[in-house]
């Protein structure tokens, strides 16, 4: 309210109920703005997070930093080392259960074997003797334990297969790791040219610094020295 509009008030020129709708709604639009402003500073606090621009939709527009996480040819060599460990892990497992399978296919033989000769045994005494119910019994579950036994190591056999099978298979992973390790000869021999590629005959350190500012330039945001040699040494590895 300004010292008119006061004076007015003072003199009863001015209805004091119109006065108090005035000044709620100056309250009003006050309260607004101070909501509006307190939105805008968060919404820029926000902003000041992430670079301008950037968001999720533009996140993959933006190189990530050159770090060793973040080396190409750096990641593809774990990659390929990593790969070689596991596959040398896992093919010694293929191995020791094959190994053991063969242990027990031929511990299995022998033990058909003594059940063969039982089977002889029991057939043999079974006709002698037809009246001993022992006898008779003690041949079925022999004949039993056979038939038992060599589905045991029928089951081996196929098992022994299918990691044989498995071996196969792991056999392309070498051949990913050939591909992988060609890729990498491809990138660093890409690199290596670019690198003569802007090579040039004069040392940079004899080189003549560049000028900071050149008559023209619309703005000052220009690269120190500092900069420059950093982002060179970042090339550089």
């Amino acid at each position: 309210m300004t010292q008119e509009e006061l004076d007015a008030l003072m003199g009863g020129e001015i209805d004091l109920d119109s006065v108090e709708e005035v000044v709620s709604e100056e309250t009003e639009d006050i309260l607004a703005k101070d909501e509006t402003s307190e939105a805008e500073l968060d919404s820029k606090e926000d902003d000041d997070t992430e670079p301008a621009g950037y968001g999720d939709d533009t996140a993959h527009h933006w190189p990530l930093p050159a770090t060793d996480e973040n080396k190409m040819v750096h990641q593809l060599d774990d990659v390929t080392k990593e790969s070689e460990e596991k596959a040398g892990e896992i093919f010694d497992i293929i191995e020791n259960i094959s190994n053991e399978l063969m242990e027990k296919e031929e511990e299995a033989n022998k033990t058909i074997d003594t059940l063969t000769s039982n089977i002889e045994l029991f057939k043999t005494l079974t006709q002698k003797f037809p009246d001993v119910a022992a006898f008779s019994t003690s041949l079925i579950q022999n004949e039993e334990a056979l038939i038992a036994a060599q589905t045991i190591i029928e089951t081996m056999q196929n098992s022994g297969d299918e990691i044989m099978n498995v071996m196969d298979i792991m056999q392309y992973q070498d051949i990913h790791r050939q591909k992988i390790e060609r890729v990498i000869n491809v990138m660093r021999s890409l690199a290596g040219y670019m690198n003569t590629l802007f090579e040039g005959k004069i040392d940079d350190s004899k080189r003549v610094s560049s000028a900071q500012h050149i008559v023209g330039d619309t703005h000052n945001d220009v690269a120190s020295a500092d900069d420059i040699e950093a982002l060179l040494a970042q090339f550089g590895n």
